[in-house]
């Protein structure tokens, strides 16, 4: 048993400051409004937080990379770096996320996760794999390698989704296409968030698109369409649609260079803050010092130059992945001024506990919750993060 006391505790809906919280068998089993001196402590350690606040360990759903190491290498060593890697930084609870590939590297994905999933005792959880692609709009592709994108292929996706659906959490993929929403339909039968991405999707694709499953839009702005021309007229594209559509969440690479502030803004007044999922999208170089880097695997992938605190093409023509952290989230929402703390943790912690319904367990803290957590200072310098009462990282 830990009891944690002088805390700021952040809840979804306020801080509670000089809070006073209680942990044992990974779960949380008292918070407590205040700490009080004369009350004690009921055996087991007791750290002092010192003021510092205590968030809920976060959740980032789209995450490729870190410390050197991406996914896509293939290898268990790679999975558990990154999942060190961005524990320093706060985060519990991730969805290792690939990039579009050749079919027998998708596959080869598959078997390496499930090894590593058992061997990842030190870093961040996995709690699935999130398949970015193949199936996207060639002109919405961005840094994606143009080779390996396709239509959704039956034959592909329904022996994945019969032997690999129980390992996959979310899957982006273009809602346009042709197959899609069968495509979308599969993969939502099988209890798999669906999430549209790299589209040239328009209004009309969008609401078709709803009604095959497709709920999240992957990194807006960021590889889709915004309002076009036909003939005169003007269309809404998948940007327009997705703000103006309640029934789509979206998530938002907060890193102030994918996203500058007025973006941030209007995202912020269209959906609110319980629609917004903030992730990293964060490649191998994230956490790691600014120069030459691979997006994706280290055999296929596509060089990469990281300057000015994000990836780019060589030819500087394009953005080329996040080397963003879960803290750097944090500081770019709170530097908008438009949003408080414990509203911009909700936006990392709960919001995607929700979108994967682990909300009964993850995301916030109460009683009976698990006992996953952030000690994090006023400048958002991560301090300890445990996950399942467990200390994973400690500065």
């Amino acid at each position: 048993m830990v009891t944690i006391i002088h805390a700021n505790i952040i809840t979804p809906d306020r801080v509670i400051e000089d809070g006073m919280l209680t942990f044992d068998n990974g779960r949380i089993t008292d918070v407590q409004e205040r700490t009080v001196a004369d009350r004690g402590v009921q055996g087991g350690e007791v750290w002092d937080a010192q003021g510092h606040f205590l968030s809920p360990g976060f959740i980032d759903i789209h995450v490729h990379g870190g410390g050197g190491a991406d996914f896509m290498d293939n290898d268990v060593d790679a999975f558990l770096q990154v999942a060190q890697t961005h524990a320093r930084y706060g985060t519990t609870a991730m969805l290792p996320t690939t990039l579009t590939s050749g079919k027998k590297e998708l596959w080869d994905t598959f078997a390496v996760y499930e090894q590593a999933l058992k061997k990842n005792t030190q870093g961040a959880e996995f709690l699935g794999l999130h398949l970015e692609g193949p199936y996207f709009a060639m002109n919405q592709r961005g840094a994606q390698d143009p080779k390996y994108i396709r239509n959704p292929d039956p034959d592909e996706y329904r022996p994945i989704i019969k032997q690999y659906g129980h390992l996959i959490a979310r899957w982006s993929a273009a809602p346009e296409l042709p197959g899609a929403d069968a495509f979308g339909k599969a993969v939502t039968d099988a209890g798999i968030l669906l999430a549209l991405a790299h589209t040239d999707a328009l209004y009309d694709d969008i609401l078709r698109g709803l009604d095959s499953g497709y709920r999240l839009a992957t990194h807006l702005y960021s590889g889709m369409s915004g309002m076009t021309r036909k003939n005169a007229y003007r269309y809404a594209g998948t940007i327009e649609s997705c703000l103006v559509l309640d029934e789509i969440d979206v998530e938002i690479i907060a890193d102030a260079v994918h996203l500058p502030d007025p973006f941030l803004k209007l995202i912020l007044k269209a959906k609110g803050v319980d629609r917004i999922t903030l992730i990293t999208d964060a490649m191998r170089a994230a956490g790691m010092p600014e120069g030459e880097s691979i997006l994706g695997g280290r055999e296929t992938g596509l060089p990469v130059i990281v300057e000015d605190g994000v990836a780019k093409l060589p030819d500087r023509s394009s953005f080329a992945g996040s080397v963003a952290t879960a803290d750097r989230l944090l500081r770019t929402m709170l530097a908008t001024g438009v949003v408080n703390l414990h509203d911009a943790v909700k936006m990392l912690t709960l919001n995607p506990a929700k979108l994967l319904r682990l909300a009964h367990e993850r995301g916030h803290i109460a009683k009976g919750m698990r006992a996953d957590l952030v000690l994090f200072d006023e400048n958002i310098t991560i301090k300890k993060t445990i996950l399942a009462g467990h200390t994973i990282y400690s500065a």
